[in-house]
């Protein structure tokens, strides 16, 4: 039935008023979308999909194939009614009901190619702290390319090219096929194994990590060593503390099921469609999950550091966004924001004007202002009319170097005098801005392709004390993304916590959307 679909529009001769006919049709089909009706009256109603020639049959061909596999991507397949166009195919008898089946080709091709190519949600609708605007390519642009290349090379070619998409693609494989033979077994029911204990538990845990292809098969029914390592492997792959003890956060990611870990390589497919623009060769990113910050180079991480993020409170969630590294502050000082000075420092200060004395006034001239000459019982957050602000020095809450990429949201890369938060495994304490454990190092990978000697560099102005821009030569892009799921150009698949629990609601609008896992649950 298929085969004939595909073929059956060789007998449908164009005859001058059946040609009319077709036009007719393809206008009135077309006339609800405004870019499509320009398309096709710019090609004079000529079809693309359902002429009798070898290349139409190739342009319909390529396009079921895709839509058969459509769900590969993890994609709603019901909404592109793959059943229903055959149908329609197969019952077209008439250049009017050819004129139809020709534009309702056109927008099921439409509406595959703009869901794979960048994203079936609009992020901004289903998270307001998601600041991406995808681009959509154009209707009459998508059209043209089918028309003027190979239809299977530019169907191939419309989901995301990115070395991360295609590796998320491969687990999504593995985890569907994992999933389908029953999952990683048993759970482990414990609350704490460590080295040496014994029992069931520790044989569940055992087996559980031989599913996952982190021991080799083994007999073993105690934690010994080749378990402690095993363990130690999957706690780096899940971003916990490497101590070789399962505990109560080890356990819990240990028994997150496959289809949760589907679901996360399912929306991070989805995410990975958001992210319209290239990379960058050379590239700063930040995973909020990870509570990471790296420079990439050509796909390979050449410096890495952990992070803190934004609090997981209602204002100080860091967003995500892209954006370019533009220049550094060494000795910076901090502007506080006037959310900030007007809900934290000014409260504090009417209750004592000598609270917060590392912090300085300032008024709209910017001079600075005795806090002996201020009533702070006069002022809200209304009309509170000063600037605060704190000179550089190693006490500053930007601490000695900051990294600036402008941008509405005020977000930014800093040092910080906090160093103590970097050991603790879960880092939201900011209020949005991303701290660095090694803001110094950070530094000197920037400067690296600029000065000889960038440590010496850094120093030289560090040690001036005086707040000091220091350009980029060449920008570096900046993304800020949030990935429970992500990969590695070496190594095994990485998970993460939805610390703020955005991938949760990404899945669940994707799931009204018609995305499925296709699989068993296991």
């Amino acid at each position: 039935m298929l085969t004939a679909a595909l073929v059956l529009f060789a007998w449908i001769m164009p005859a001058a008023a059946q040609e009319a006919a077709f036009r007719q049709a393809v206008a009135e089909a077309a006339a609800e979308d405004r870019e499509l009706a320009a398309f096709y009256q710019d090609q004079s109603y000529r079809p693309v999909w359902t002429g009798a020639g070898a290349e139409h049959l190739a342009r319909r061909q390529a396009l079921v194939q895709v839509l058969a596999r459509a769900g590969v991507h993890g994609l709603p397949a019901e909404r592109y009614d793959l059943d229903g166009l055959i149908a329609s195919m197969t019952a077209a008898r008439s250049q009017r009901d050819l004129g139809q089946v020709e534009v309702a080709l056109s927008r099921t091709y439409l509406r595959y190619a703009q869901d794979v190519q960048s994203g079936v949600l609009v992020p901004s609708k289903v998270i307001g702290d998601i600041k991406r605007e995808v681009v959509r390519q154009e209707s009459g642009a998508l059209l043209k390319e089918i028309l003027a290349k190979e239809p299977s090379r530019v169907m191939r070619n419309l989901a995301p090219q990115s070395n991360e998409y295609a590796r998320l693609l491969k687990q999504k494989l593995r985890l569907e096929q994992l999933v389908a033979e029953g999952g990683w077994g048993a759970t482990v029911s414990a609350e704490k194994l460590r080295p040496g204990d014994s029992g069931p538990a520790v044989i569940a845990l055992r087996n559980r990590l031989i599913a996952m292809g982190y021991l080799v098969r083994s007999a073993a029914q105690t934690y010994d060593m080749r378990l402690q390592q095993a363990v130690q492997a999957f706690q780096g792959d899940h971003g916990l503390e490497t101590d070789g003890i399962a505990g109560a956060t080890t356990l819990a990611a240990v028994n997150t099921p496959a289809t949760e870990r589907l679901k996360s390589v399912i929306v991070a497919m989805e995410r990975e469609r958001w992210l319209s623009q290239e990379r960058g060769q050379r590239h700063i990113l930040v995973n909020l999950t990870d509570f990471s910050a790296r420079i990439l180079d050509n796909d390979a991480v050449t410096f890495a550091t952990r992070a803190v993020i934004g609090k997981n409170d209602q204002n100080r969630r860091s967003p995500e966004f892209s954006d370019e590294m533009e220049y550094m502050v060494i000795n910076p000082t901090w502007h506080v924001p006037y959310s900030i000075a007007v809900n934290e420092y000014l409260p504090q200060m009417q209750r004592n004007p000598g609270a917060a004395s590392h912090l300085k006034l300032y008024n709209r001239n910017g001079r600075e202002v005795s806090r002996g000459a201020v009533n702070f019982g006069a002022y809200n957050a209304r009309n509170f009319p000063f600037a605060i602000k704190q000179p550089p020095s190693e006490r500053n809450a930007l601490g000695l170097v900051k990294f600036m990429f402008p941008n509405k949201y005020n977000i930014y890369l800093h040092d910080t005098p906090q160093k103590a938060l970097f050991d603790l495994e879960k880092r939201d304490f900011s209020h949005g801005c991303i701290r660095l454990h090694q803001p110094f190092d950070f530094a000197y990978a920037l400067l690296g392709r600029q000065e000889s000697d960038p440590k010496a560099f850094f120093h030289s102005v560090l040690g001036t004390g005086r707040e000091t821009y220091v350009q980029l030569e060449q920008h570096v892009p900046v993304h800020i993304i949030y990935r429970t799921a992500f990969t590695q150009a070496q190594g095994r698949p990485q998970y993460r916590g939805d610390v703020y629990g955005r991938d949760a609601r990404i899945w669940e609008a994707l799931e009204k959307a018609g995305v499925s896992l296709d699989t068993p649950r296991g």
